[in-house]
């Protein structure tokens, strides 16, 4: 009799893990649809674990991961339950699991969900752009594209460079040989020297020109009619004598004397256009 109590009791299988977490689930009343609701496990891992089928898990370490939150929901000991798991694992329930990860699952309900990992990583791209953005000159000077504006020239110099009373310093005078030219018929005049030796005394026709001769010692002009003579000097137009006919006696007519006469205009102009 009790040979045959001893072989009964050897032939009995043991009891796994799987089994023991099933029994418990049964006893409680709980489905493993709630379990899965209140672990956060994939209800496929909790059946499998529930088989012995722990190669279906992702690793030996989601198997003792997954085993120790459900012990911990059905109120058993987790040292007892994980013990019983490895046993299991090493009599032939995980032969064919992949590779065994460094890492060892907590209890799921603590990991973060997928919908909150994105958000997170967004919002780290949102931040190290804006960084970028904000302080990119400064880290990387230089990086940015480049000005599609032309390079700016230098500013070109004036005309005229300031005196240091802060008008403008007169032009050059022109040089040159000094031409009348009459504007219309039976124009008088008279060109005399420094000495007062004549030089020309006509009318003039209209086109006639005379050239004041280059040896000419402080020519003067005689004429009632400066408003009919145009003057060049050098072979460019200076202003009249005047612009009405008046009489006009011993009038300097060399090329600086008339030069001077230009330019006091224009100097004159552009001390009242600075005031």
């Amino acid at each position: 009799m009790s040979d045959v109590t001893e072989q009964t009791e050897e032939e009995l299988p043991l009891e796994r893990a799987g089994d023991r977490l099933r029994h418990a689930r049964e006893k409680s009343g709980k489905s493993v649809e709630q379990i899965a609701e209140e672990t956060r496990i994939p209800q496929r891992h909790l059946e499998s674990i529930e088989a012995g089928r722990f190669a279906d898990l992702p690793s030996r370490t989601y198997a003792i991961g997954f085993s120790r939150t459900y012990a911990r929901a059905l109120g058993l000991d987790e040292h007892e339950i994980l013990d019983m798991v490895r046993t299991d694992i090493a009599d032939g329930g995980g032969q064919e699991q992949r590779a065994v990860s460094t890492f060892e699952p907590g209890d799921p309900a603590r990991i973060p969900g997928r919908g909150l990992a994105w958000f997170s990583a967004f919002a780290a791209l949102l931040l190290v752009v804006g960084v970028l953005a904000f302080f990119g000159d400064r880290i990387f000077p230089g990086a940015g594209p480049g000005s599609i504006l032309p390079d700016e020239e230098p500013a070109a110099a004036p005309a005229q460079a300031e005196t240091t009373g802060g008008t403008s310093a007169p032009a050059t005078a022109p040089s040159g040989q000094v031409v009348f030219t009459a504007l219309d018929d039976n124009v008088w005049v008279r060109f005399t020297d420094e000495g007062g030796e004549r030089l020309l005394e006509k009318q003039l026709m209209k086109g006639e020109t005379f050239t004041v001769p280059a040896s000419a010692r402080d020519p003067r002009i005689n004429t009632g009619r400066p408003d009919l003579l145009a003057i060049t000097i050098g072979g460019k137009p200076v202003a009249k004598l005047a612009d009405q006919p008046v009489t006009i006696g011993d009038a300097q007519v060399s090329a600086q004397a008339l030069g001077a006469r230009t330019a006091e205009p224009a100097a004159a102009a552009t001390g009242s256009g600075t005031q």
